[in-house]
């Protein structure tokens, strides 16, 4: 009985902005243009860091990992939202709900952590500048970051097998714009105590742990800079972590504002159209800060940008030279 409850759901429908069709026309156009700037602007931070080989340093290999995490993240739910702010048909597949949790989960939690490493990375080059390059070396960065996604894959992929595997009995309205798992759950009608405790723990592990460990290296990159005897030398070294910090706060204030409210809180609209902001809005900040904060992505950026017109301008020459060296041969 309990396999035929199980499967019995073949689909979900998302109930998203269903009941405000003026909100849902005033988002689409909002959240395309967004989540184009959200798609260009990381991919040029990946561009300009595989590019230039001066950015080819630990920082911006974490940086480049985060605007890959920032455009995975937007991709799992934004183009089917926006599908259904237009559509009457607002349906996605028992499948396609599950692997949209398992990614979106996935990404989210694996940007925790790598704030945390980005922290860590800013630490070790300001109060450990001599050793830096030893103690982050090249095989390190890429040790951290490949344990960091596929640690939280291998949890997201846990915590969505056990909450897809519980019955609904036919409850397939999610009150959400996509398949977020406490929406989910709120379907379920067995014993969700043990998906309960498996997102209490690794919320414990995501937020306040990593959270505690970026304060704790900033205390200590603040301690060392106030040591610094240049005033040059002070804006330098704060210069390099005030983006870092900035999108820190960005992220974990949205998320411990969404996800830390009391469980017996109804959910209203408003709270759907904040975390459309936060996880439309974050995901294209970040870019925009590190580029706004940072000389040397600027920089980097426009030298990729010289090159690139540079090399299209000569080889329209080149392209020129050989047709005039065709009509007079």
């Amino acid at each position: 009985m309990e396999l035929v409850n199980r499967t019995e759901i073949s689909e979900f429908f998302l109930k998203g902005f269903s009941g405000y069709p003026a909100l849902e026309h005033l988002l689409f156009p909002l959240c395309s243009a967004m989540y184009l700037v959200t798609l260009l602007g990381n991919t040029a931070i990946v561009a300009v860091s595989v590019l230039d080989v001066r950015l080819h340093t630990p920082m911006y290999f974490f940086l480049s990992n985060l605007s890959i995490l920032d455009i995975c993240y937007t991709s799992t739910f934004v183009p089917l939202m926006l599908v259904h702010l237009l559509s009457a048909q607002k349906t996605i597949s028992f499948i396609g709900c599950a692997v949209q949790m398992c990614l979106s989960l996935s990404a989210g939690s694996t940007e925790c952590l790598l704030l945390a490493i980005m922290a860590y990375d800013r630490y070790l080059a300001i109060c450990r500048p001599l050793r830096y390059p030893v103690l982050m070396s090249h095989r390190l960065c890429l040790f951290l970051a490949g344990t960091t996604w596929v640690l939280c894959l291998f949890k997201s992929v846990t915590e969505t097998v056990i909450t897809m595997r519980l019955p609904f009995c036919g409850r397939q309205v999610v009150s959400h714009f996509t398949c977020e798992i406490l929406a989910v759950l709120k379907l379920a009608c067995g014993d969700t105590s043990v998906s309960e405790v498996f997102l209490l723990v690794g919320a414990i592990l995501l937020l306040p742990v990593p959270l505690a460990f970026i304060c704790l290296s900033y205390i200590l990159i603040l301690a060392t800079i106030l040591t610094v005897p240049s005033a040059a030398g002070r804006r330098k070294a704060f210069s390099t972590c005030s983006a870092h910090l900035a999108v820190v706060m960005l992220f974990y204030g949205t998320v411990i504002f969404m996800y830390m409210k009391p469980k017996s809180k109804e959910a209203r609209v408003s709270d759907e159209v904040f975390t459309v902001l936060y996880a439309v809005v974050t995901p294209m900040l970040n870019p925009v800060i590190y580029s706004l904060r940072n000389t040397e992505v600027k920089e980097a950026a426009r030298k990729v940008w010289g090159r690139s017109w540079t090399s299209k301008r000569a080889t329209k020459r080149r392209e020129g030279s050989w047709e005039i060296f065709g009509i007079y041969r």
